[in-house]
Formats: C-alpha cells, sequence, structure tokens
C-alpha cells in the first residue's frame, strides 16, 4: 500500500510538471544551450592577438622586431599607427589587444650593444587575458634578444644552463571547455533539482490541494518520497544528456570512474532537493520561491571555485565556501574525469557531501514534518 501510495503521487507529479508547457524549454532546451555557451562561448584560450604597430626606427633591425611578430601565427598585425595619438585611440576603440612602440633610436642602440627600449601597451580591461598575452609578448622578446646576441656576438658561447621541460598534466592543451564544461555537469544538475523542488510544495499550496494530501493516510515520509523522486528522475536523466552531449561533442575526456561519478551525483542531489524542499516550505508563493532559489544558486556558483580560485578569495570567504556542496561535487567531477583518481583522493569531499546533504535534507524534512501537522 506504500508503494501504491507513493507511486500515484509520482505519477502525478510527472503530469503535471509536463503539462505545463513552460516547463519543456526548461526542461530539454535550457541545459543543452548552457552545454553549448559554455563549450564554445565561455572561452578563455588565445588563439589570436592584434596587434597595433608604431615603428619609428624603420631600420632593419625593426623590420625584424616587426617580423618576429607576424611569423607567429597568434600575432597579427592589423593596425599600422602614424603616430602615438593613433595608437592610444586604436586601443581605446578596442581594435587590437596590443600596441607596439619601436621607438626611433632603437636600431642605433642594438647596433652599440645598449638596452633598446621597446614600448608595449596591453589593454588591460580584461585583466586575465591581457596577462596571458604580455607573456607571449615577451616570450618573443626574449627569443629576439637571443638572435640580436649570436648576431653581434658570433662566436660560440658554452655555459652551464638550466633547462626547464614543461609538461603540463590531465589538460595538456589548456582547453577551457575542459575547464568549464565538467562543471555544467553538475551545474545542470543544481539548477533544475533547485527550482523546480523548491516550487514542490507551493504549487500545492496555492492549487488548493495541499489540505487534501494532508487529509490522506499519506505518512509525511511518503508525501516527501513522492515529492522529491520526479526530480530526482529527471535530473539524473539531464545529467546523463548533458554529458554525452560533453564527452562526443566537446571531447571531454573520462579517465575515472562513472560508477564513482553517479555516487557524487546522488549525494550532491540529496543537498539540492533538501535546500529545495527547505525553500519551499518558507514560501509564501512560487514567485518567492524562485526567487530565493535564484538568490542560493548565484552565490553557490561564484563560491565553488567554478570560474574564480577559491584560494584567491579573502579568508573569511574561503571559510564560506565549505558550507558550498557546489564546491565539493566540481572538485570530484574534476578530478574524476580530467585526473583519474579515485575515492583514495577523493574520499573528503564524498564525505562533505554526505554531511551537508543529510544535515540540509534532515533539516527540510523537520520542517516539512511541521507544516503537515
Amino acid at each position: 500500500m506504500c508503494r501504491l501510495r507513493i507511486q500515484e503521487l509520482v505519477r502525478k507529479e510527472f503530469i503535471q510538471i509536463f503539462r505545463d508547457k513552460r516547463n519543456r524549454p526548461i526542461l530539454i532546451v535550457a541545459p543543452l544551450i548552457q552545454i553549448l555557451i559554455f563549450g564554445y562561448v565561455v572561452n578563455f584560450d588565445i588563439d589570436h592577438i592584434r596587434v597595433a604597430l608604431l615603428d619609428q626606427s624603420r631600420t632593419v633591425e625593426s623590420r625584424k622586431i616587426v617580423e618576429a611578430f607576424s611569423a607567429n601565427r597568434l600575432f597579427q598585425i592589423d593596425n599600422l599607427v602614424r603616430d602615438s595619438r593613433e595608437m592610444e585611440a586604436t586601443l581605446v576603440r578596442g581594435k587590437a589587444d596590443i600596441g607596439l612602440k619601436i621607438g626611433p633610436d632603437a636600431a642605433r642602440k642594438i647596433r652599440r650593444g645598449e638596452t633598446a627600449e621597446i614600448q608595449i601597451l596591453a589593454d588591460g580591461t580584461v585583466s586575465n587575458m591581457t596577462a596571458i598575452r604580455v607573456a607571449y609578448v615577451m616570450t618573443v622578446m626574449e627569443r629576439l634578444n637571443r638572435q640580436f646576441l649570436q648576431e653581434k656576438y658570433p662566436a660560440r658561447m658554452t655555459y652551464g644552463r638550466i633547462d626547464g621541460r614543461l609538461r603540463t598534466w590531465y589538460n595538456p592543451n589548456l582547453y577551457s571547455r575542459h575547464f568549464f564544461v565538467p562543471g555544467i555537469v553538475a551545474f545542470v544538475v543544481m539548477l533544475i533539482s533547485l527550482l523546480f523542488t523548491s516550487m514542490a510544495v507551493i504549487k500545492e499550496k496555492e492549487g488548493g490541494t495541499m489540505e487534501q494530501l494532508i487529509v490522506t493516510p499519506m505518512k509525511p515520509y511518503e508525501l516527501i518520497m513522492g515529492k522529491t523522486i520526479p526530480y530526482i528522475v529527471i535530473s539524473l536523466s539531464q545529467m546523463v544528456g548533458v554529458l554525452v552531449f560533453a564527452i562526443y561533442l566537446f571531447d571531454l575526456p573520462v579517465r575515472g570512474s562513472l560508477p564513482l561519478f553517479f555516487l557524487a551525483i546522488c549525494l550532491f542531489l540529496l543537498s539540492t532537493l533538501g535546500i529545495g524542499l527547505f525553500i519551499s516550505t518558507i514560501s509564501a508563493t512560487q514567485q518567492q520561491a524562485m526567487m530565493t532559489t535564484f538568490f542560493f544558486i548565484q552565490p553557490s556558483f561564484l563560491l565553488s571555485g567554478f570560474v574564480f580560485p577559491i584560494a584567491n578569495m579573502p579568508t573569511a570567504v574561503q571559510w564560506l565556501t565549505y558550507l558550498n556542496p557546489f564546491r565539493y561535487i566540481l572538485a570530484i567531477i574534476r578530478g574524476i574525469f580530467l585526473k583519474g583518481v579515485g575515492m583514495n583522493v577523493l574520499w573528503p569531499q564524498y564525505v562533505a557531501l554526505t554531511v551537508l546533504g543529510l544535515a540540509v535534507f534532515t533539516a527540510a524534512v523537520l520542517r516539512f514534518h511541521k507544516r503537515l501537522d
């Protein structure tokens, strides 16, 4: 009898969810749009750097400097400016990322073995991208220094040196999509489970059917199970769909255990469903529940390390992130997909997800139980 009551309530929830035409785009289209945006649009990879050039020297040496940049596929010298004012205007209008100014006495200083200053102007409006662009510029400048030194002193010089061999693990090509896309899998689960669960109880109150559910022989835990099971099924289904897209569309590597990943998502759902139920019990209307949900989602997103490293945050904020379940699921997903690690490494994150999930869900159940009395 208990199983039948839960089954009928689950069936009712599915009918209500898919009957509303406004829910269908959220359930089907929204997750795909998110993964496409974060996979293609949100991209920190630098494919080209637009350069504005002011050559006041116009000598063999300055041409070598220009050729060193133009020979590199990353640099595109699109703007040849005539003076400093035009250089400034080009950077202000956003037509160039880097301004390169070669002074009139650069060649003379190079020939005399002196230090020749070349001004590099960088658009710092997007600071993280600017730092990468400047690093590329300095790499080319270092190569030029060695070339000019060898031309001036052609004798072979041997000396001991440190040869740093760089090898990037887990994301060898430093693709941004391999950094962002795994987090979208968890974000979709959090968004859908929170958004719909937070309105699960309030819809019954606004529809006038909550009293009917209370007077039925259903026990409180049966009502909670009947309300949460549909959203568990929907969240897991969307997770599978987004995961398939991520693997086959963006070549996301899967180096770890998928069962461990599935376990982590289930533990994460325990927290998000609990938070959604709690929001539903304290809200008076669906609009209030939706606003409260988005008020919770934004801090969770920002304090998870999804975009901004937690280590760069103030100490007080870093302590606050320990209460964020999205932080732990993000570490688990990136560890499983990119690093291929298992429970021996990720067990602290699993423990934290379990503790947070049980605490939040228990609080939601107690609050829900009081509303039924």
